[in-house]
């Protein structure tokens, strides 16, 4: 795939990726830092589908991503989220 959806959201003093096309997370002490490890993360993931075969590969569902949006509480966050595209 040439590239990911992603949804960054303020952790408390983290930042966290979110990618919507398989699960994984990135978190970092900035917005920048939070995607590189998510990219690390997408490129180890992506290795070990290519060499395993049962490997769990499912965009994430709309439970899921109402889960991450509402971790921290009953409500969803008000914080700053922002959606982007990561060429990995």
């Amino acid at each position: 795939m040439d590239f990911y959806t992603v949804v960054l959201r303020r952790s408390g003093v983290y930042w966290v990726a979110l990618c919507l096309e398989n699960g994984l997370v990135g978190q970092g002490s900035t917005k920048d830092v939070a995607i590189v490890k998510l990219r690390e993360a997408i490129g180890s993931f992506e290795e070990e589908c290519r060499m395993g075969e049962n490997v769990y590969n499912e965009p994430l569902s709309i439970r899921e991503l109402h889960e991450f949006l509402t971790i921290e509480g009953k409500e969803p966050v008000s914080e700053e989220l922002e959606l982007r595209a990561v060429h990995a």
